[in-house]
């Protein structure tokens, strides 16, 4: 199996993609050596090639999602995880741009409702993220929490699609 990765800059620092022949599989948004160990654990027998001809796609959505012109991904997807990780990334999916919930209610709408701390772990696996928007998930009181890119990552990700367009970092 091959896995192509390139990297881009954006407001919320240099974000690191993977995709294979399926489609995006992974997004490190905390530097490289983390991309790479991230690799390894999803794809063991892969070899990883550096390729931003194979990844144009995604960098250019995410441009526009960061230019503030793009509120929806339309990129095929390579995901890794558990049925019930899925079935979590795809509800994420289904959270419109500029609106939160909570991981109580996730887990309601994925029909396990005390399921909230497992489906914060299954965003903390999200291979994805962005794409897979879990910094739309916010604390039952409202409050920003649990971010593997950070809560001012997350907050600058919400302002975005609040105001429209990320400030400059």
């Amino acid at each position: 199996m091959k896995v192509f990765y390139a990297s881009m800059s954006s407001p919320v620092g240099k974000l690191w993609i993977a995709s294979t022949e399926k489609g995006v599989c992974h997004i490190a948004l905390s530097g490289r050596k983390a991309f790479f160990s991230t690799l390894r654990r999803l794809f063991p027998e892969a070899e990883p090639e550096e390729n931003s001809r194979a990844n144009r796609g995604a960098i250019a959505q995410l441009q526009e999602y960061f230019a503030g012109t793009r509120r929806e991904f339309d990129l095929p997807l390579d995901l890794r995880g558990t049925p019930f990780q899925l079935a979590v990334w795809r509800e994420l999916q289904r959270i419109p741009y500029g609106t939160t919930v909570s991981y109580g209610e996730l887990a309601r709408r994925i029909g396990r409702p005390g399921a909230a701390r497992a489906v914060g772990m299954a965003n903390h696996y999200n291979p994805v993220p962005i794409l897979i928007p879990c910094h739309r998930v916010i604390g039952s009181d409202g409050n920003l929490v649990g971010f593997g890119g950070g809560l001012d990552m997350k907050r600058l990700l919400l302002d975005l699609e609040s105001n429209g367009r990320a400030a400059k970092s």
